[in-house]
């Protein structure tokens, strides 16, 4: 799509062999979210750092000893993310999470089509996020000067992948966070998580946006040593800082929004943010009037923006209890059978107190039955008195 064919032609042998690779993603995603569920990021850590570590010694031995080129350095990549991998899986089941971890089960397919829906949502919300300034590097290819442009970009696009590891890393454990505080009960506790992450991503941000507007014509230079290419860079540089600085606080609310179950809604507004409002702009700006790569980048950035104040005013309206009652309401869905729900067709005034009749055995716990198309959650104390509230999801 607007390269050329020398370039489309290393593209493809790399997608080709880098296939075992993105294979090994949903094992190396669920083992990580695993244990992340129960704080265990340390071990994520040296693991990770280790695959890193061999990582690095592989590449230089095949690429530079070897000299086994491009499809060598694609095998080193599937390599180390299997290693990885393994890794991770020879900890869960070999005594690291002897508390979580009680081998193979049935119960592991209980809930899977509800599951499925929540991760395809999941699953379109993150890829329309990282497509998105992907598109950058396509349009490249319809611009004066290619290859030039193609560098560039590619190292723009790398930085700013480097750098948005922090923020993905702080996603993970909003969202991981925030769902645990919610399941149990914690509204302030979520409230609290969602607050530190997305002050702690924002202040990286300005980190690395202070670093990026003070040395612009040094960025380059770790990469190439292309005079054109560095001078494009060094023009990009404001662009890129910026893209860092609010992509330092979507992640963060997008894993809030993983955390609380809003996978759905935050897929279209994605969409409706990147694809009807930054991609036109773009457009818009880069070709109709003119501006090149520049004005595609700076309309693509308003897609950014508008997408953070709409996650950031969902989260600011956010009422957490409600959120907790919700995520309690599904715990105990999955906990009790059918047959320990309060079945009635009458109607309350909230909030109401009702005696239960003797024989009742599921004192203490939560239930929840629709009636009239409402959700209610019902507290069951000792002594059997009910405490009806109602909880619209």
């Amino acid at each position: 799509m607007g390269q050329t064919d020398a370039v489309a032609e290393q593209s493809g042998v790399v997608a080709v062999w880098l296939i075992p690779m993105h294979l090994s993603f949903p094992f190396q995603f669920t083992l990580q979210r695993f244990l992340q569920s129960q704080v265990k990021t340390w071990v994520l850590a040296y693991i990770s750092g280790g695959a890193l570590a061999l990582h690095v010694f592989v590449s230089w031995f095949f690429v530079y000893k070897l000299r086994v080129g491009i499809v060598g350095a694609a095998l080193t990549l599937d390599f180390s993310w299997w290693v990885t991998v393994l890794g991770l899986f020879v900890n869960v089941v070999c005594g690291g999470c002897a508390d979580s971890w009680t081998g193979f089960s049935g119960q592991a397919f209980v809930g899977l089509w509800d599951f499925f829906k929540l991760s395809v949502a999941s699953g379109v919300m993150v890829a329309l996020e990282n497509f998105y300034y992907r598109v950058l590097i396509i349009v490249s290819g319809y611009l004066h000067n290619t290859e030039v442009a193609v560098d560039a970009l590619s190292i723009c696009i790398t930085i700013f992948g480097w750098q948005s590891m922090i923020p993905l890393g702080f996603l993970a454990a909003a969202g991981v966070r925030v769902a645990n505080e919610l399941g149990a009960g914690n509204a302030k506790g979520a409230k609290f998580a969602t607050t530190i992450s997305v002050l702690s991503s924002l202040m990286v941000g300005l980190l690395f946006w202070s670093i990026i507007i003070a040395f612009p014509e040094n960025l380059a230079m770790i990469f190439t040593s292309s005079t054109s290419v560095i001078e494009m860079v060094n023009d990009l540089a404001v662009l890129l800082a910026f893209t860092i600085l609010f992509n330092c606080i979507q992640p963060v609310l997008s894993g809030v929004a993983i955390g609380s179950g809003w996978q759905a809604k935050v897929a279209f507004i994605n969409i409706g943010s990147y694809y009807l409002v930054g991609v036109p702009l773009g457009v818009l700006l880069g070709w109709s009037l003119h501006f090149g790569i520049t004005g595609i980048w700076t309309g693509m950035i308003s897609g950014t923006v508008i997408q953070t104040l709409i996650l950031a005013i969902i989260t600011l309206r956010c009422e957490w209890e409600k959120e907790a009652q919700k995520a309690q309401i599904l715990i105990t869905k999955r906990q009790l059978p059918d047959t320990n729900l309060i079945s009635t067709s009458a109607q309350f005034t909230w909030p109401c107190h009702v005696s239960l009749s003797e024989g009742c055995s599921f004192a203490g716990k939560i239930l929840q039955r629709q009636i009239s198309k409402d959700y209610f959650l019902l507290t069951v104390d000792e002594e059997n008195q009910v405490n009806l509230m109602n909880v619209r999801p």
